[in-house]
């Protein structure tokens, strides 16, 4: 039997994920009555089944990659043994500790939280199922924040128990011997890494020319290098011909070669949740690719309904979707009054992009080609980590810092960086881009000594040929 929450609420996300609940506790802190409805664990894939629990396996893979490197640190061992099942129950207890502080910030900012499946039924009612029990919220406003899942490679039905989603792989508690990553993206060079560190022999294969293929074609080679190095091979411009599964492994046919391996994770990008959702009931317009259509404020095409993160195709990143449920938060509240600064219209291109991997990737805006083909003269810097003393100190020097800039007026293009802890150097430059600073301020604000930032400002010197430490 149906039974209807208290009162209309003024906004109800659907979905708790990095988009949602920070859209919900943006809208509870503008004065909005807010609730939010989830069928799964508050802070969605992102906090439970990616980011942070695979920030914290990666973590445990520096530390044995670290241990392996014990004579340069002073230190020697026999019979090292590492636990992979520690590593995972490591994993799983930081998800929890940031899930349960997901819950306290729900109760903290008064959002009431619905369990359950969700379904619109109109553009201001959500049916929400669990087991036997039916709830109907009603809202004037929603915001749709259901995410996506991992796209599947037929005849590769992943099964948890040869052919992994990351998903999959995340709840399995020991390590495989050998190991097939179909798919060069973040993801599954993250994984890739981490599986090496606990000693599987791992094959990285990816379709399109170059891994890393988003990535300034510089990045993608020094990664390659880097990856080979390590032991880990890269098979770029190979496309899966033909799969087998067997007891013992997995099969794959590639250019007429076959690999065989223990586990594969595919790892091939994602489709949207947007199915049996109720979008059609709500009259909420789709792309041909299943993406909700939204504009530079996140509004689908019926006004009072939002949609934030990977649902709306524009940027798969937790990150994007926490910024994109700010702004529909804020744009809800502004309609009713109750929030009158400016909101920001996003700038995706300027959004920043991580690879934890060792080497790290971090990146934002164009590679240089991308600029070249958009009809930039552009001017292009590159500084080694090698000649960073900092760097050195960690010993961690392999990578670089790449700048490019437009010729005529300095304007920031694109930062690509690989190297030690890159991705905490990133929020410098989104900044100088987001407040149109040149490469030439940078170089003279003066960065603190030994660090790893001093790299950017070497690097912002060599947009005009005039790097100090090289």
């Amino acid at each position: 039997m149906a039974t209807n929450s208290d009162s209309t609420f003024d906004v109800a996300v659907l979905g708790a994920g990095p988009g949602g609940y920070i859209a919900a506790i943006r809208a509870a802190q503008l004065g909005l009555k807010t609730a939010i409805i989830e069928r799964d664990q508050l802070g969605g894939i992102c906090l439970n089944w990616g980011c942070i629990p695979t920030k914290s396996l990666l973590r445990n893979a520096e530390v044995v990659e670290m241990l392996h490197q014990g004579k340069d640190y002073g230190f020697t061992f026999d019979n090292l043994q590492v636990d992979y099942g520690s590593a995972h129950k490591r994993s799983r207890d930081v998800s929890g500790r940031l899930v349960k502080g997901v819950e306290f910030l729900m109760k903290k900012n008064n959002i009431q939280v619905f369990r359950g499946e969700a379904e619109l039924t109109s553009s201001t009612t959500i049916r929400v199922e669990q087991r036997n029990d039916e709830q109907i919220v009603k809202a004037n406003h929603i915001i749709l924040a259901t995410g996506a899942r991992p796209r599947n490679l037929p005849g590769l039905e992943p099964d948890g128990q040869r052919v992994f989603t990351y998903r999959q792989l995340l709840e399995a508690k020991t390590a495989p011997k050998s190991m097939i990553v179909i798919g060069a993206g973040p993801i599954g060079m993250e994984f890739a890494y981490v599986f090496h560190a606990y000693g599987a022999e791992v094959t990285v294969v990816e379709a399109l020319p170059r891994i890393l293929p988003l990535e300034d074609e510089e990045i993608s080679t020094e990664m390659s290098r880097a990856f080979n190095r390590a032991g880990i091979k890269t098979v770029p411009g190979a496309k899966v011909e033909g799969a087998k599964v067997t007891p013992d492994g997995v099969e794959l046919t590639i250019g007429g070669q076959t690999l065989k391996a223990e586990w594969v994770l595919v790892s091939i990008g994602i489709m949207p949740n947007t199915d049996n959702i109720g979008l059609d009931k709500a009259g909420v317009v789709k792309d041909q690719r299943g993406y909700v259509t939204v504009d530079d404020h996140l509004k689908t095409n019926v006004p009072n309904i939002y949609a934030i993160g990977d649902m709306t195709g524009r940027l798969a990143l937790a990150h994007v979707a926490s910024a994109q449920g700010v702004v529909a938060a804020e744009s809800i509240a502004a309609g009713m009054g109750k929030y009158s600064k400016r909101i920001p219209k996003l700038d995706y291109e300027a959004m920043p992009r991580c690879v934890y991997t060792h080497p790290q990737v971090g990146s934002m805006g164009m590679t240089e080609a991308q600029a070249k083909e958009r009809g930039y003269k552009v001017k292009v810097s590159k500084f080694p980590f090698r000649a960073i003393g900092k760097a050195i100190a960690l010993n961690a020097y392999d990578g670089f810092v790449k700048i490019v800039a437009d010729e005529k007026y300095g304007e920031i293009l694109g930062l690509h960086m690989i190297g030690p802890d890159v991705t905490e150097l990133l929020p410098e430059f989104v900044l100088a881009k987001s407040a149109e600073l040149t490469p030439d301020q940078i170089a003279h604000a003066v960065h603190a000594h030994p660090t790893l930032s001093e790299a950017l400002m070497e690097a912002a010197h060599g947009v005009e040929g005039q790097p100090l430490s090289i």
